[in-house]
């Protein structure tokens, strides 16, 4: 403002405005206030809700006015104040003409969102009404060909390709829980369907003939022992391939092996054979792991030259093994053969890396005790059999699945576990056998054959992947 009143007039919002070289311009020689604004023609001043006086060059105004005089302005509550020609409001803008104010934008962003849950759950509803029409039916909840006619229409509606990508991903998680909902209605009235499993109370294993692959003193004769009991009717076999053999042709009714150690991880070839074989998963038992280096009774650590073991005790053992970069290293089906292979050979140059029970049960030298690098070192062992049973208080899921070798695909079969509640505890991945690059996928699950979670969630992927296995529940 400049001489003796409001002869420009000044602009507040908010209670805040700056001006500069005499004022503020506005058209028609006026000003405009938000929420109690003013107006100001011919040197007079009026304000609404809080109004101003003038006098001889100065004004006051009351709730956020304003104090004028020889061109400079304060405002109390609000403050205002001129410089150097330029006006803004440095709380809601930084002083830049232009950029809406972040409140306003945020609130227009509520509204959106507000109106898009509406349009979801009107879609939603009537997703639930296309599931009760295929349930009468008899129609399958996954339609891939109408869903991908549907994302390129969706997609051709948007004027960039960021929005075309942003169309088509959120599509596929709203198409996608659409699909959640059918498959939990269908769950609801009974037609889900059930699982080709038989619940048991118990094993029957009174009888039975349990194959371990190895020798006597192997790991997994401690854990068949452990899991089935000393007096258990058992024979050993060579290899993995021999064991799964056993069952398929029925001279053994449970096999116990490794699956997993908690410091060399997977043993794949396992993987591999469930897929192959008719085999399922029914319990499982989990062993310490205290490997000895172990060599011919009078033998000396410095006599060594030479160990075998089999390779995942091998690396299990890596870091004790390493600071013996002379010795070398060769593998051997299981650890109970190194040891025997030890002693078949009567070479004093010669070692094995196994368990104190394989020592003893072949009369060898325990060298050094705990080569073993990680003292938590715990391998779990799986019991399968040739039958589709599980018991009514097995608490874990295993199955596999292959999926379309195309950008998501993973991503919306795991999401079946998510929407079900489901606490997946492993995840693994092998290669498919004549296909490059693609891969069948191992999960374990928390949960029951008999939970609707779970028949919920295999039913989704069923009717998803390419093909799906249920490896067991126990």
């Amino acid at each position: 403002t400049t001489g003796t009143g409001l002869e420009s007039g000044g602009k507040t919002a908010g209670g805040g405005a700056r001006t500069a070289g005499g004022g503020a311009h506005t058209a028609d020689g006026g000003a405009k206030t938000a929420g109690g604004g003013a107006h100001t023609a011919d040197g007079g001043a009026k304000t609404a809700d809080g109004g101003a006086h003038t006098a001889d060059g100065g004004g006051k105004t009351a709730d956020g006015g304003a104090r004028t005089a020889d061109g400079s302005a304060n405002t109390a509550g609000g403050s205002a104040n001129t410089a150097g020609g330029s006006a803004g409001t440095p709380d809601d803008n930084d002083g830049k003409r232009g950029i809406p104010d972040l409140g306003v934008l945020r609130g227009e962003l509520d509204e959106i969102d507000a109106r898009l849950v509406e349009l979801y759950e009107e879609r939603m509803r009537v997703c639930g009404q296309v599931a009760d029409y295929k349930i009468a039916a008899g129609k399958r909840v996954l339609d891939p060909e109408r869903e991908k006619s549907k994302l390129a229409s969706l997609k051709s509606l948007t004027h960039d390709e960021f929005n075309s990508k942003g169309v088509e991903e959120l599509f596929e998680q709203i198409m996608a829980m659409s699909r959640k909902l059918q498959y939990r209605k269908l769950s609801e009235q009974g037609a889900i369907g059930s699982l080709p499993f038989i619940e048991l109370d118990r094993l029957d294993v009174e009888g039975s003939r349990v194959v371990f692959q190895g020798a006597e003193g192997a790991y997994s004769q401690l854990a068949m022992m452990t899991y089935f009991g000393e007096d258990v009717n058992c024979f050993h076999v060579d290899t993995f391939r021999d064991a799964f053999a056993a069952l398929d042709e029925g001279s053994a009714d449970f096999a116990v092996l490794p699956i997993e150690n908690s410091t060399a991880g997977a043993v794949a070839q396992i993987y591999d054979l469930l897929v192959e074989f008719e085999s399922y998963v029914v319990g499982e038992q989990i062993i310490k792991i205290e490997h000895c280096l172990m060599g011919l009774p009078g033998s000396r650590l410095e006599d060594v030259r030479t160990v075998y073991s089999h390779p995942q005790s091998l690396m299990q053992s890596a870091r004790f093994l390493n600071s013996h970069p002379e010795w070398k290293q060769i593998s051997m089906q299981n650890n109970a053969f190194a040891a025997q292979k030890v002693l078949d050979d009567g070479d004093a140059t010669q070692s094995a890396i196994a368990s104190e029970q394989a020592a003893a049960i072949y009369g060898l030298k325990v060298l050094v005790k705990g080569v073993n690098q990680s003292e938590a070192n715990r391998t779990r062992f799986i019991v399968t059999c040739n039958k589709k049973v599980f018991l009514r208080d097995a608490s874990h899921v295993s199955l596999c699945f292959e999926v379309p070798h195309s950008s998501g695909s993973l991503y919306h079969m795991l999401s079946h576990f998510i929407y079900n509640d489901l606490n997946m505890t492993r995840i693994e991945s092998r290669p498919i056998e004549d296909r490059d690059w693609e891969y069948r996928f191992f999960v374990e699950f928390d949960g029951n054959l008999s939970d609707p979670a779970v028949k919920n969630a295999i039913r989704g992927l069923r009717e998803e992947a390419r093909s799906l296995k249920v490896l067991g529940c126990f």
